[in-house]
């Protein structure tokens, strides 16, 4: 066992491990953070996405020793003072959801994409979340969330 020690979403979190741990494991079982969705085992689907030091991460694809020190957000950490955050609101208003379990990954995803490039076209939304599936929707309305967050709102 070893000691793993980072940043989650603002609080200073350090948990024992084994060395094959996870981040998806430590963030789900030792941090008792379910947002993070494990869909799939192959980083196939994105229902595990979450951002460490700002960029978007498959949570099943890291060790939580790999993030020793690192700055991780999860979907739980998005919301502020009972206000959910601009992309959340987003794929709420234009129903960019139906059972929801892609739809923690795909929110993490969007937020880096739109960060990395703030005025996405259909094209890009559509290219930059193929890492991530959705069996319910379609997309389409997923688009039209990113879209939003993107102009503002």
């Amino acid at each position: 066992m070893a000691t793993v020690s980072m940043t989650v979403n603002g609080q200073a979190v350090s948990g024992d491990v084994e060395g094959r741990t996870l981040l998806v494991q430590f963030l789900r079982e030792n941090l008792n953070l379910t947002g993070t969705h494990v869909g799939c085992d192959t980083s196939q689907c994105g229902a595990c996405v979450v951002h460490v030091n700002g960029d978007s991460m498959k949570s099943c694809t890291m060790l939580a020793l790999e993030a020793e020190g690192a700055d991780v957000t999860t979907i739980e950490g998005l919301a502020k003072g009972g206000e959910l955050h601009p992309m959340q609101q987003a794929f709420k208003d234009n129903h960019g959801l139906q059972c929801g379990f892609c739809t923690p990954g795909m929110v993490m995803s969007a937020i880096d994409l739109v960060a990395k490039n703030p005025n996405p076209d259909e094209a890009t939304i559509r290219e930059q979340l193929e890492g991530n599936i959705c069996r319910c929707t379609g997309y389409h309305n997923i688009v039209k969330a990113v879209q939003q967050a993107a102009q503002g709102g």
